[in-house]
């Protein structure tokens, strides 16, 4: 079993009261006009509200937004000495800036970067034709290509259990596009929130999210920049109509809890308002692609950080924990993409890509495993999942180790199949739903909706019945993986759950869904030898990986591979 630490008392459980957000006092009218940047401001204790409301103030702060589920303000405050000068008082944990007036031209290079492992297809074709996917019977068209589908056996476990609408499932990502055919018949639209606002520039002045596409810059529920969040949506819940592709848990409600940014940034305010709203109204399943912004290790003592970088850090650890607690604590199932950066969590190198907002200002930073933790994946409750190719093999980026992962589940390795016609080609990545603005920005389509050259090369499909049009692409990623997991944990619900007072629908405790999911995974063993050399698909040494552990506990796959089968016919018995 995963044994990760707690990290000092700046995360320990702290009481919590009702949760919710509200608008909190106006400040003193000296501060007016002075207060150009956006912070988080963690309480020290919830119940001391009013006196962490007045140390605010006398830092020149004004209070705009009040999370009262984990105890965090929303400030606007001065950009010099805010931080130093609130975290002085006895009632403020610390500190985080979450919008700087201000990502440079490297904003979306940096976004770029993050989209060279998910997206490697796009960057490199292999010469030759991919090859050719066979139809199952009794599925959705195109789901011949879903071979993680078939891999956690979602395509039997549907004779049984296809998922309840009563069983809601969170996407906190970047949004969800609500009007793909695929995603429309399970999108709720009236729980579904947005709870980020588009940033144009970044604090140097570059591009960031770019121009906003709406009034107010901030997107609608159902909408989707990125397309990060349909693709995870998509292989959750995708709708089993007989068209396009079919998810893990097709017949389950999707809910959107938008956190992320266009530029595929999550920032801690809106990833903690996101946690905290989808506890609040009941969600079952929370699925958590990504890690939060801008330190991909938080560490309690980083010798190569500023004050406000220190307190922004701390900020940042307490802050998520309290949200997973409270997430966990109100019945919600976490899952969390275990990360791309191919490490073992339990012995992580130098950090070399934090801080990445804004762009250009990261640097090497020593981790010290004991106080650094890369959030959600490695935070309270959450089950963290590596990432695997279409062989079960390991994909060559996805982090790994005894220490924190708990599962895996199919992601995509494009590099899978070496010596095999499979090598390199798009059907070893996980293929799923792809709005159509985000595929016509990228040029995968041109305006009339057709496939373009480019979109050919990287594998995107097309469907079309009737009125109905859905777009398709391949992606690779423990971003691809989680979502497996997560389709698997609401076939949990659905099979087992109850209907309990007070919740919009079905509801089984996450210790219970947990256990659940371990006890029913397909086990497998560490690679002979267990030493496994990536080098011979053209990655660098430091891509090797050892696999530490036994067949029924190790580094690559946890308790061993998600099992949508094993889980809706054999769970009952572990409950």
């Amino acid at each position: 079993m995963r044994t990760r630490r707690t990290v000092m008392a700046v995360a320990a459980t702290v009481s919590l009261i009702a949760a919710g957000t509200s608008a909190a006092g106006a400040a003193p009218a000296s501060t007016a006009g002075q207060q150009d940047t956006e912070y988080t401001v963690l309480l020290e204790d919830p119940g001391n509200r009013d006196f962490a409301i007045d140390a605010v103030r006398a830092a020149g702060g004004e209070v705009v937004r009040d999370n009262k589920a984990v105890g965090l303000l929303t400030v606007k405050a001065p950009a010099n000495g805010f931080v130093e000068k609130v975290s002085a008082s006895s009632d403020i944990v610390g500190a985080a800036r979450t919008k700087p007036i201000g990502h440079a031209p490297a904003a979306k290079a940096e976004k770029a970067k993050r989209d060279n492992v998910e997206k490697e297809n796009k960057a490199e074709q292999p010469n030759k034709a991919p090859a050719e996917s066979k139809s199952t019977a009794g599925m959705d068209p195109l789901d011949g290509d879903l071979w993680g589908l078939n891999l956690v056996r979602s395509n039997i476990a549907r004779a049984k259990q296809a998922g309840d609408k009563r069983v809601y499932v969170g996407i906190l990502d970047t949004g969800v596009d609500g009007s793909h055919p695929d995603i429309a018949p399970n999108f709720n639209n009236e729980l579904s929130r947005n709870f980020t606002v588009d940033m144009p520039n970044d604090s140097d002045g570059g591009v960031f999210d770019g121009p906003c596409e709406f009034r107010g810059c901030v997107d609608p529920a159902n909408w989707d920049d990125g397309g990060h969040g349909t693709h995870v949506a998509g292989t959750i819940g995708a709708a089993a109509n007989g068209f396009g592709i079919s998810g893990v848990a097709p017949n389950v409600s999707l809910v959107n809890i938008r956190g992320g940014q266009d530029a595929g940034s999550f920032f801690l305010q809106p990833v903690v308002d996101a946690l905290t709203y989808g506890a609040d109204i009941g969600l079952d399943v929370i699925n958590m692609s990504f890690y939060v912004d801008p330190w991909y290790m938080n560490c309690i003592n980083d010798s190569t950080a500023t004050p406000e970088e220190q307190l922004e850090q701390r900020t940042i650890i307490a802050s998520v924990q309290r949200a997973l607690n409270y997430a966990h604590r109100k019945g919600v199932t976490l899952i969390g993409a275990g990360g791309n950066n191919h490490e073992d969590l339990g012995k992580p190198r130098t950090d070399t890509i934090s801080p990445n907002y804004p762009p250009g200002h990261n640097r090497p930073r020593p981790i010290d495993n004991a106080t650094c933790l890369n959030l959600p994946t490695e935070g309270n409750h959450v089950i963290s999942v590596s990432s695997l190719g279409p062989s079960t093999a390991k994909a060559d980026y996805s982090n790994y180790g005894l220490e924190q992962t708990a599962i895996s589940a199919p992601g995509g390795y494009f590099r899978d199949g070496l010596g095999t016609p499979w090598y390199r080609t798009n059907e070893n990545m996980i293929l799923s739903t792809y709005p159509r603005n985000v595929a016509l920005a990228e040029g995968a389509i041109d305006e009339a909706g057709n496939i373009t050259p480019a979109g050919q090369a990287a594998g995107v499909k097309k469907a079309v019945q009737g009125d109905k049009v859905g777009y398709y692409q391949f992606l690779q990623g423990t971003s691809m993986a989680a979502p497996h997991a997560s389709g698997v944990a609401a076939l949990i619900v659905s099979q087992y759950g109850k209907k309990d007072k007070g919740r919009p629908g079905l509801t089984l405790s996450p210790d219970k869904v947990e256990k659940v999911l371990y006890k029913t995974a397909i086990q497998r063993a560490c690679p002979n030898p267990r030493l496994v050399s990536y080098v011979p698909v053209g990655r660098s040494p430091e891509f090797d990986a050892l696999c530490e552990g036994d067949a029924k506990f190790n580094g690559f796959y946890g308790h061993g591979i998600v099992d949508a089968y094993g889980a809706v016919t054999r769970g009952g018995q572990f409950l």
